[in-house]
């Protein structure tokens, strides 16, 4: 079980009105889908107050702002680097998220509890363990205790219970029901052949002499006199450490900087020209001084790999997780669309 326990969740409990303590229906604190990976340079809004209004109603049942304000501090944990706001420009985006979410997990857990489904009492007082725990301290665990719960262990209680509730129902509708078997993903593998289909894909290291288009004939002629040069040290090389040493040390081209290497690049990108003077080395080996416009460049050769098809078994761990998680998506979708069906959802 997964509680959303940060420190700026804390930090927010604390400065919350004591009028706004306790709520009817605190949200499950799993972790969240679709979390920004990383902070906004936007300007932060103000910091939301947090009144105890309420923000959604769902067959009677009331969520307030508190519960709202909570889950975006899940979906943004970057909160506090915005001053405990967040960034105008995702806000809108950040509540509509939340907003989703805990609607979503207040109809699961509507649903679990009209088809009495239930925790055992020693996998809540587990859960309450591990909840404690995730505060670091006791003085931090006391204050969202007396500021979110108004120092009720029973309504503590009933939070992980209900969240683990929902994350049993969760498991049994969802989580369990959308595993794929590897019988599954080999007839995908055979039904779609295009989709793991390469072509040719070629690794090589360069050293560069790029004088300007404009320059005079006598610098292109040093730089072409340099490259045969350097291109004698570059065929006495055996492994791509040494070629590369050669490129970081008189390359002029970006990638000097990364040994030459342009790593693993599809042949249909390349220029045709130098696409047709790989296509006459082996790997391991060192083409001539090739012209290309002013410039001159030498080529080793990495690695060749020709056109095919990926084999079932080097693509079916990523496959069985990618279609994995495509069935989960769906049928979670399928259950919430499910769920709103028959309830009452007014959002106020």
């Amino acid at each position: 079980m997964k509680f959303a326990s940060c420190t700026a969740a804390i930090l927010f409990a604390a400065l919350v009105p004591a009028a706004a303590q306790v709520v009817s229906h605190a949200p499950t604190p799993m972790q969240k889908m679709g979390a920004p990976a990383s902070a906004s340079k936007s300007a932060p809004s103000q910091v939301l107050s947090v009144t105890g209004k309420p923000v959604v109603r769902i067959n009677g049942s009331v969520l307030t702002d508190r519960d709202l304000l909570r889950e975006m501090f899940a979906i943004f944990p970057y909160a506090k680097q915005h001053g405990g706001g967040f960034p105008k420009s995702q806000e809108a985006d950040i509540r509509r998220g939340a907003m989703a979410m805990i609607e979503y997990e207040e109809l699961v857990y509507q649903d679990a509890q009209r088809r009495k489904m239930t925790v055992p009492q020693a996998q809540v007082k587990k859960g309450m363990e591990a909840y404690r725990a995730s505060f670091g301290t006791e003085d931090n665990f006391k204050l969202y205790l007396n500021t979110e719960l108004g120092g009720s262990m029973q309504q503590l209680e009933r939070q992980v219970r209900r969240s683990l509730l929902i994350e049993h129902y969760l498991k049994v509708e969802v989580e369990d029901k959308s595993k794929v078997t590897e019988a599954e993903a080999r007839a995908y593998y055979a039904k779609n052949p295009k989709a793991f289909h390469h072509g040719e894909a070629v690794a090589f290291q360069t050293i560069s002499f790029m004088p300007a288009e404009t320059a005079s004939a006598d610098v292109k002629q040093k730089a072409k006199l340099k490259a045969e040069d350097v291109l004698k040290q570059a065929k006495a090389t055996k492994t791509f450490e040494q070629f590369g040493l050669l490129a970081e040390k008189f390359s002029e081209d970006d990638f000097h900087v990364n040994m030459g290497d342009h790593k693993m690049v599809e042949a249909s990108r390349l220029p045709p020209e130098l696409l047709t003077a790989i296509h006459k080395l082996k790997t391991g080996q060192v083409s001539g001084v090739l012209q290309f416009g002013s410039f001159y460049t030498i080529v080793r050769l990495n690695e060749r790999v020709l056109a095919g098809s990926v084999p079932f078994a080097d693509i079916k761990s990523k496959l069985l997780s990618d279609l994995q998680k495509t069935k989960y998506d769906r049928m979670r979708g399928d259950l919430d669309k499910r769920l709103r069906e028959h309830a009452k959802v007014e959002e106020l």
